[in-house]
């Protein structure tokens, strides 16, 4: 029986939106549809789930930290069972790479409560055995996290919707508070590393990634998390692991050779 990686619910308490200026999601079932969303994939965690990572350079992957950790141990899981299939759709892939090295942020804990501070960090990056070189999939750039009322989209697979992803291309920014960016769009179980987008002359930047689900007054919302110094740090981590593995004990790093880079 699969195992989805799941998405926590935490209380947030957030000024209301209109969410009926959402749009729904819409499944992107044909090559057509998904031809400008082919950066995103599906992450297979050893057989037993999914998440969701997009390409943000043609060997990095960009998702959510909780999902390199196993829910019944709270022990990280070995990445190399982790493959990423960029454009998943109805039983075919644009690529298919394995993972060659993995760095969660540091100040991210999976263990205890879900906290603000534990989306906040909730950032991976995956460095893909091979570059992906394919001109139908081009990594995404990333921008500064958007304001609250703003609009943003995302693209997402999730429980109900594996074999293809669905990208809701209008929610709402609802607030932003400590790192985190708190959204209308729909997001479930498998959704977890999907991108939210902002859109910007004609082109798609990557400005947050889903970490949880929540409620507000009875509506269902996201929550993100905001990139700017994370990711920084993140891809300060990637280079320090050039000459050694890094990996998590215990909440600790155990440093095998490499030298960190402080941002």
């Amino acid at each position: 029986m699969r195992r989805w990686m799941s998405l926590s619910i935490m209380a947030l308490v957030v000024a209301s939106a209109a969410f009926a200026q959402d749009e729904r999601l819409r499944r992107l079932n044909t090559g057509d549809d998904g031809r400008a969303w082919q950066a995103v994939g599906r992450l297979d965690i050893g057989g037993t789930g999914f998440c969701t990572g997009a390409l943000i350079a043609p060997n990095l992957v960009l998702t959510a930290a909780h999902c390199l950790f196993d829910k019944s141990t709270n022990e990280r899981i070995d990445h190399k069972t982790v493959e990423f299939m960029a454009g998943w759709r109805n039983g075919r892939a644009s690529a298919y790479r394995d993972i060659r090295r993995a760095v969660v942020h540091p100040d991210y804990e999976f263990s205890g409560d879900v906290s603000s501070k534990r989306v906040h960090y909730d950032l991976a990056l995956l460095e893909l055995d091979q570059p992906i070189r394919n001109n139908a999939v081009k990594p995404f750039g990333t921008a500064a996290h958007p304001r609250k009322g703003d609009q943003v989209g995302v693209v997402s697979y999730a429980k109900d919707r594996a074999e293809a992803p669905s990208l809701q291309e209008v929610c709402i920014v609802l607030a932003r508070q400590e790192g985190i960016l708190v959204t209308s769009c729909l997001v479930d179980f498998g959704s977890s590393g999907a991108p939210i987008f902002t859109f910007k002359d004609g082109k798609a930047h990557i400005v947050s990634v889903v970490s949880a689900k929540a409620e507000v007054d009875g509506e269902k919302v996201s929550l993100g998390t905001a990139l700017g110094a994370p990711l920084a740090r993140l891809r300060a981590e990637l280079v320090a692991q050039k000459d050694g593995e890094i990996v998590l004990v215990n909440g600790t790093r155990r440093d095998t050779g490499a030298k960190f880079i402080k941002p």
